[in-house]
């Protein structure tokens, strides 16, 4: 029998399925490993830009991911809500559009069990970068993608001498000043949206970097990214948010 950790809701975002760097396996476990009322998929679940790219094909662990889906929705009755982000915007067609237990939808308007409200978005339509000038966005993931293989090499170097893992390109976002400045105005400009639609807060993705910070009285989230943090937002059976690790949660046996 899995015993499986209960939250009222779930946000995932960034877990870029078609990049090779996505941790699909480890999502996909730890979808196997949770129940949920709601499922928010915050954006960039399938990365079409990689899948785009000459070599690159959609995979059975692909597959799997969303079989897992489906088995949440049939035999648990989970809702799923999939957000719409840039880099699957190739779905921004068909949203809105409801079947049965899912949702593709632009943005979606969250009220917790403590009554407050949160607007989700992905995020990316706050990028200027990302909204105005889309050949430099791509120009960024292509980086972005070299210092992902360079982590990978560094690391795998560092698991041979027996030393824990290490994240580059977080280091990067701490140290760097520009990316440090980026990742602020960025929250800044989402919490002035919350605050100007008389909302409790704001659920993002996007940037990669798990929030959980109060900016007066709005709640700025982040729900991180399922490529290097592997982090989920949980709300618990009181209302209340934390960020969840992969790494830090106690997994039990394969569910069947």
């Amino acid at each position: 029998m899995i015993l499986r950790k209960y939250y009222p809701t779930i946000v995932l975002s960034d877990i870029h399925l078609g990049s090779e760097h996505s941790r699909t396996e480890e999502v996909t476990r730890f979808l196997k490993h949770v129940d949920c009322d709601r499922l928010i998929l915050n954006g960039d679940i399938i990365d079409g830009w990689q899948l785009k790219k000459s070599g690159k094909r959609w995979k059975q662990k692909h597959t799997d991911f969303f079989k897992v889906l489906m088995k949440m929705m049939e035999k648990r009755g989970t809702e799923i809500i999939y957000v719409v982000g840039n880099h699957d915007d190739f779905l921004d067609s068909l949203a809105p559009f409801k079947f049965s237990n899912i949702s593709i939808v632009k943005d979606y308007l969250l009220k917790t069990r403590q009554g407050k409200r949160y607007f989700v978005t992905h995020g990316d339509i706050f990028d200027t970068v990302t909204t105005h000038m889309r050949w430099l966005a791509m120009l960024g993931d292509m980086g972005y993608t070299f210092l992902l293989w360079l982590n990978k090499v560094y690391n795998h170097r560092r698991e041979r001498q027996g030393k824990p893992y290490f994240s580059l390109s977080q280091e990067v976002k701490h140290r760097v000043k520009s990316a440090v400045s980026y990742i602020s105005e960025f929250e800044k400009e989402l919490v002035r949206l919350a605050e100007a639609k008389h909302l409790d807060g704001i659920i993002c993705g996007h940037i990669h970097q798990a929030a959980n910070v109060w900016y007066g009285n709005v709640h700025y989230l982040n729900s991180g990214d399922w490529v290097e943090s592997m982090t989920s937002l949980v709300e618990d059976e009181q209302g209340e948010w934390d960020i969840v690790t992969y790494n830090n949660v106690q997994l039990y046996a394969d569910a069947v």
